[in-house]
């Protein structure tokens, strides 16, 4: 029985070659609990701006309004009808105070994780300038073959 996955970060588009997504699983909601942070918003709002923040397309209404039923469950995010602007009621959500214990934990991680992308960048910038890539790899052309006892091609 094969199970249907979902697609991997990295995939191989041809010798030498990889198409890479560098992903943060579950990135909306650190998003949607900023843009409330900001200030109370309908979902057609929260939208727009989440298009703004995350480079993933066209966002899923459907997704966005789980995600927004699953933070009100859980006592992260709080809403009500609203009938401010014109046109039908809307409903708007807001943060709540465990909403934001939550935002402050996102940020500490999301903090921590860049302080490790950058070491990683910074050491990958240091390899690049000392070992220049003929053929559009760092490996290609340096002594690294020495690892596999020959030409690395």
């Amino acid at each position: 029985m094969r199970v249907d996955r979902q697609p991997r970060c990295r995939c191989r588009v041809g010798p030498g070659r990889f198409e890479v997504r560098a992903r943060i699983e579950r990135f909306a909601e650190p998003t949607v609990l900023l843009l409330l942070a900001e200030g109370r918003s309908h979902g057609y709002q929260l939208a727009d701006h989440l298009e703004e923040l995350l480079d993933e397309g066209r966002v899923d209404f459907g997704n966005l309004y789980r995600l927004l039923r699953a933070l009100e469950e859980e006592g992260l995010v709080a809403s009500t009808w609203s009938e401010e602007s014109p046109g039908p009621q809307k409903r708007v959500y807001e943060l709540t105070g465990e909403g934001a214990a939550l935002l402050d934990a996102w940020a500490a991680s999301l903090k921590a994780r860049r302080e490790r992308i950058g070491a990683l960048l910074g050491r990958y910038e240091a390899l690049e300038e000392r070992v220049r890539p003929r053929d559009g790899g760092i490996y290609q052309g340096s002594d690294r073959s020495d690892d596999q006892g020959g030409d690395p091609r």
